[in-house]
């Protein structure tokens, strides 16, 4: 579990924070998926909005809680934890009420878990090609500065995570997401969701007859998969309808409500896509 000791909090007005605070963006993917998590499980929290598309992630304020500069970050009575599935896992054993994670379940889905975050920035790589251009989404080299130059102790180890982030969005900066990048992560979300398809060939849900948080952080998934153009009716049938079932839900649909104007962007987008014959199907060869 990642979760910051006092001495690397830099901004130490958190420690004083009592009850459940959420540090998140509305369009972060693991924020999505804290958020109807924490909705599902009737917990009370605080919300802190943090504006990514202005790189406040980037500002020493958020770097002095997570130098990984990512949400998001959940702070319980003053404790800082950083990584999105450590931190429902830590909430479900704290709030036991509703388990998400349920003892007989936990091999299952801790499992897959593993399988969705080594997805994570296959998921960014479709996300920053087909639903948010380039000009919106590249960071600012005086923000990257900033991030580079910042702490970079966790648990008492330099975080290999920050390098992992550098390179990625220096690397979007001057060359975006190549065909051969979009194939690769597309084909990567195939086979996973193949194994997804068996699962809901008997069960009504990922992990049985019950929502858990494997449905949560697939649901994500598949739900901005499908606005980058994924076809899922046409591959992945039973994912589809599993999909469309959780969105009849307020607590997801809630979250992952798109903005107007981000909206109009992406169908601008797309459509210039389908005219050169760059859309997500076109380049994975569906």
């Amino acid at each position: 579990m990642v979760q910051l000791v006092p001495e690397e909090i830099q901004t130490k007005e958190v420690l004083h924070w009592e009850g459940v605070h959420l540090i998140h963006f509305s369009d972060s993917a693991c924020s999505q998926k804290a958020r109807i998590f924490l909705n599902l499980k009737g917990i009370n929290w605080i919300s802190h909005p943090l504006n990514l598309t202005q790189q406040d992630n980037y500002k020493p304020w958020f770097l002095g809680i997570n130098p990984r500069g990512l949400v998001p970050v959940l702070v319980h009575d003053g404790e800082v934890h950083i990584e999105s599935n450590d931190i429902l896992d830590y909430l479900d054993e704290t709030f036991p009420e509703l388990k998400l994670i349920p003892v007989d379940a936990r091999e299952d889905i801790m499992a897959g878990l593993d399988e969705e975050n080594e997805l994570h920035l296959d998921l960014r790589a479709l996300t920053m090609r087909f639903v948010i251009p380039r000009f919106l989404a590249r960071k600012r080299p005086e923000a990257l500065s900033l991030y580079e130059q910042s702490e970079n102790i966790i648990n008492g180890e330099a975080d290999a995570r920050k390098e992992i982030e550098l390179s990625f969005w220096r690397t979007y900066a001057t060359e975006g997401i190549s065909d051969r990048r979009a194939h690769e992560a597309t084909q990567n979300f195939f086979a996973a969701y193949e194994l997804l398809e068996q699962r809901l060939t008997h069960n009504r849900y990922l992990s049985g007859s019950e929502v858990t948080l494997l449905d949560i952080a697939w649901f994500i998934y598949t739900h901005r998969l499908s606005m980058a153009g994924y076809p899922f009716a046409k591959l992945h049938p039973k994912v589809a309808i599993w999909h469309a079932h959780l969105l009849l839900k307020p607590e997801f649909a809630n979250e992952v409500q798109v903005p107007t104007s981000l909206k109009m962007i992406t169908s601008a987008m797309q459509l210039m896509q389908l005219i050169t014959s760059t859309t997500l199907s076109h380049i994975a060869e569906f």
